[in-house]
This record gives structure tokens, C-alpha cells and sequence, in this order.
């Protein structure tokens, strides 16, 4: 079942549960856009997570994956930082245990940074285990192979 939102469009194999949604501007955050967020697991996700799998990544089991994408304001395109064109494909040689934005022991995980048609996201995976990574990672691939994004969103 293909689900879509703010430019964002994704057809998830069976076994995964998606939510598009958009982060809450902070109150104190004058004239802040709030930009879309993808999440995307192998096991229901809490109705309260962080933008980086907060709440969710330690639910993952050995054989559970959760994914990220991450929407920046669009200035940050011109920078170092995004250079890199294009949805990445994650490679096993990506994924690491010091790659975690949290660590939890025997997980795993990878980030990348990068633009689509003048939109700037960060894509953080993490896989439920380090010995089992080659097999989570065929999980990943054709979630990933599913992904569309459409320029010109207003955020």
C-alpha cells in the first residue's frame, strides 16, 4: 500500500509500518518551517518517537530494522555537508555499531547525507543486529528501491 506525503512516497514491501509526518516547530522557533519526516519499521511504531528513532530503536530485535529520512531546509543544499546527489544505496561496509545516534549493544547502524531536487535529507538506518546486518540490509534495499522524492514541496 503506497503511502504519501509532502513529497514524499514510498511502497513498502509486507512487514514494514510507515508514517510521513511533520515535526511540530518549536514555540520559540520564530518563522522555523517544520519539514517532513519519514519513519519506517519492521515492528509497530510508538505513537511518540524522535526524529532519529528515539522510542523506537530500543523496541528493535535481531531481526528488526528501523529507517529515517530526515527533511533540512532546502539552504542547506549549498553546503559541504549535502553535496551528495541522489538517494544513497546503503552498502554493508556502511553500517557500523559506532554509527548509532544512540548506542545499543548489538545494533548497528549507518547515516547519510545528501539532496533530491533542491531538498536536503539525512537517511539513518538502523539494523537490529551486527551479526545478522547482510540479511537485514536485503530488507532495507527494496523499501529503499520504493522511494520517491518530488521537488518543490512548500514546507
Amino acid at each position: 500500500m503506497r503511502v504519501q506525503a509532502h513529497g514524499i512516497e514510498l511502497d513498502p514491501p509486507g512487514g514494514w509500518e510507515v508514517r510521513i509526518t511533520r515535526r511540530t516547530a518549536e514555540p520559540h522557533a520564530r518563522g522555523a518551517r517544520v519539514r517532513p519526516v519519514l519513519h519506517a519499521a519492521t515492528i509497530p511504531l510508538p505513537a511518540v518517537r524522535g526524529d532519529f528513532g528515539g522510542g523506537v530503536t530500543a523496541l528493535l530485535g535481531a531481526d528488526d530494522v528501523f529507517v529515517s529520512l530526515f527533511e533540512h531546509d532546502p539552504e542547506a543544499c549549498s553546503t559541504p555537508l549535502f553535496a551528495d546527489r541522489g538517494l544513497p544505496r546503503p552498502t554493508l561496509a556502511d553500517f557500523a555499531p559506532n554509527r548509532l545516534q544512540r548506542s545499543i549493544p548489538g545494533q548497528c547502524g549507518g547515516q547519510w547525507f545528501f539532496q533530491v531536487d533542491g531538498r536536503a535529507f539525512c537517511l539513518y538506518v538502523v539494523l537490529g543486529s551486527w551479526a545478522r546486518r547482510a540479511g537485514l540490509l536485503n530488507r532495507v534495499a527494496p523499501l529503499l528501491a520504493t522511494l520517491t522524492l518530488t521537488a518543490g514541496v512548500d514546507g
